[in-house]
């Protein structure tokens, strides 16, 4: 009897009694460390894409509050083309600058002055705009699915760390023959922060989602309505030109 009670002092002795974060991620199972380097590594990149994503629509709400502020203010449309550049460096200024390309060819080689002329212009001019609109929103899009995946798998490869986590648990019992919580609460504990570093990389990933996806559809609410706008202005133009 006192051989069994030493043997299992011994073996209580043995167990860490440290539960800190960092102890558990350094004792933790090597299948159960690859999860949390994983569910790690993707929460960093999540969170990189959220801090771009938030300062792009940021600057691209003050480009496109200026740019509309140009355009209504009366000037001349070739003018703020010219100012524009050939390079423009944000979605309604590239809407605005392939549309004004198309207008400026046909002007300068004499297109307009026919009606199925002018109706072939307003049949490019729209293709342009609409092209320029689904490269630009493509662009605004990228990296979207990446959070949506984040958001739904994430949670569970935590699941499977803790379920992996916790079979090792229940493997040290066996072996041991001792429910003693010192022998399962490591083991349990790994388990767990699987668990809670899949939904550290999951809920602001799907929050970021769904705030992105309707600040894209947002915008292209707004690059539609200016399109529409601009179109109704380069008609009016044509049909003053007969």
């Amino acid at each position: 009897m006192e051989n069994q009670a030493v043997d299992a002092a011994v073996l209580a002795g043995s167990v860490p009694a440290d539960l800190s974060l960092w102890a558990l991620i350094l004792r933790a199972d090597v299948v159960v460390k690859i999860v949390m380097l994983l569910l790690l590594g993707v929460s960093v990149w999540s969170w990189a894409i959220i801090f771009e994503k938030f300062i792009r629509f940021r600057r691209l709400t003050d480009q496109a509050d200026q740019f509309e502020s140009a355009f209504w203010s009366g000037g001349s449309l070739e003018e703020l083309f010219d100012s524009q550049g050939q390079s423009p460096d944000h979605p309604m200024a590239i809407l605005f600058a392939s549309a004004m390309r198309e207008w400026r060819r046909a002007t300068e080689r004499g297109l307009v002055s026919e009606d199925t002329l002018r109706a072939g212009l307003r049949e490019r001019i729209g293709q342009a705009m609409q092209l320029a609109h689904n490269r630009e929103m493509a662009g605004l899009e990228r990296y979207l699915g990446f959070l949506a995946t984040v958001g739904s798998t994430a949670p569970f490869v935590g699941l499977f760390g803790t379920v992996w986590g916790i079979m090792n648990s229940f493997q040290s019992i066996a072996l041991t023959k001792n429910t003693s919580l010192a022998i399962v609460a490591p083991g349990i504990a790994e388990a767990l922060l699987a668990t809670a570093l899949g939904l550290l990389a999951a809920i602001p990933a799907v929050v970021a989602y769904n705030k992105f996806s309707n600040d894209v559809g947002r915008y292209a609410n707004r690059l539609d309505g200016f399109a529409g706008e601009f179109q109704a202005i380069l008609s009016r133009q044509l049909e003053e030109r007969v």
